[in-house]
């Protein structure tokens, strides 16, 4: 819809990690450095961290997509909760070896044979592990054993892992990782962009869809759309596709900062649960028939706390703001009263099962 509105060629601010939208900021533009470094060593493991939607795999796409790929032979696998053995056979899968009926032995011969062959043929083969920090140590170990592969001196297969800033940690502390961590060759961890850096990333991407300069962006806007994205990439586009996409329902086309507060607002609200217990003060609390007759005796909520009612009309306590025994109390004759809610609806069954007799 806004793509129209605003006679655009595409969707700048899509969520799907595109190469193509690749902005140099300080920080990307040190780890392309690291990258190449590690690249052009033509060994070992390559680490890139960062928090979600910092750009790790952009960095990584815009750097394979520099590659020859008469020269290059690359993979990617993102990995889940993967066990060793299952994270070999997601290695041999995703360079096309074929994984059905064979044992781990097996598997590792097939890997072999394919790098071997791609050596010959004068490719290197690049494997990209996504999401690292989810492997646990004997897969990694793994890993690490598929980095001995060697012809002469050359290794015949060179890793990159990228992993949520959690997976630093691990490698730098685990025991068991020491002779990964011997095997690293270039490691950088992706920073958010800066405040000075989001008018750029914003208007580069726009170019790239054909922009003409409608809509046009304030510096007040820009402002607010740092404060709420804190410069990471991913949040930053799902708050400018919002923003475009409200500018065009409502014939927009300068994008000021009471817009961006206006749409956060709204993104707010998408992110607030619908379900669960709704606060309401005493005053007007609505429980149910059953409920209401005993509550009606001695509410414990009667100096006017907050008291939360569920679907199922159960009363939850705002105790927070109450001393110690005063919650103590308070909580006594919350039992209380559901005792006294649970004899009444026994009451109740009893009488309707004797009716029905």
């Amino acid at each position: 819809m806004y793509t129209e509105f605003y006679k655009l060629s595409g969707r700048p601010f899509q969520l799907t990690p595109d190469p193509r939208f690749y902005f140099d900021t300080r920080t990307h533009k040190k780890a392309m450095a690291y990258l190449t470094y590690g690249l052009n060593q033509g060994e070992g493991f390559i680490i890139i961290t960062g928090d979600i939607g910092a750009g790790k795999t952009m960095l990584v796409g815009h750097l394979f997509d520099q590659l020859d790929p008469e020269e290059f032979v690359f993979a990617k696998v993102v990995t889940t909760q993967l066990d060793a053995d299952n994270t070999l056979r997601m290695v041999a899968g995703a360079f096309g070896i074929a994984t059905e009926d064979i044992d781990k032995s097996q598997l590792l011969q097939r890997i072999e044979h394919f790098l071997r062959a791609q050596h010959r043929a004068g490719r290197r083969v690049l494997l990209i592990i996504d999401e690292a920090q989810n492997l646990p140590t004997g897969a990694l170990e793994e890993l690490r054993m598929l980095s001995n592969f060697q012809e002469g001196n050359k290794a015949l297969l060179q890793s990159f892992l990228l992993g949520q800033p959690e997976f630093r940690d691990k490698l730098a502390y685990s025991k068991e990782l020491e002779q990964l961590r011997q095997r690293v060759i270039a490691t950088h961890h992706l920073e958010p962009m800066a405040l000075e850096e989001v008018g750029g990333y914003i208007e580069h991407r726009m170019k790239l869809v054909d922009w003409g300069g409608d809509p046009k962006f304030t510096k007040d806007a820009y402002q607010r759309v740092y404060e709420f994205s804190g410069g990471v990439p991913r949040r930053l586009n799902t708050l400018c596709s919002r923003l475009l996409l409200f500018g065009a329902l409502e014939e927009i086309h300068e994008i000021n900062g009471k817009i961006v507060d206006d749409v956060i607002a709204d993104l707010e609200k998408d992110n607030t649960p619908t379900t669960g217990p709704k606060h309401v003060s005493a005053a007007d609390i609505r429980l149910q028939p059953v409920a209401a007759e005993v509550a009606d005796e001695q509410s414990p909520a009667g100096n006017g706390g907050e008291i939360a009612v569920g679907e199922n009309g159960s009363m939850q306590l705002e105790l927070e703001s109450l001393d110690v025994g005063r919650r103590l109390e308070v909580i006594e004759q919350y039992v209380k009263s559901h005792d006294r809610t649970i004899k009444k609806t026994l009451e109740i069954l009893r009488e309707w099962a004797d009716n029905e007799t």
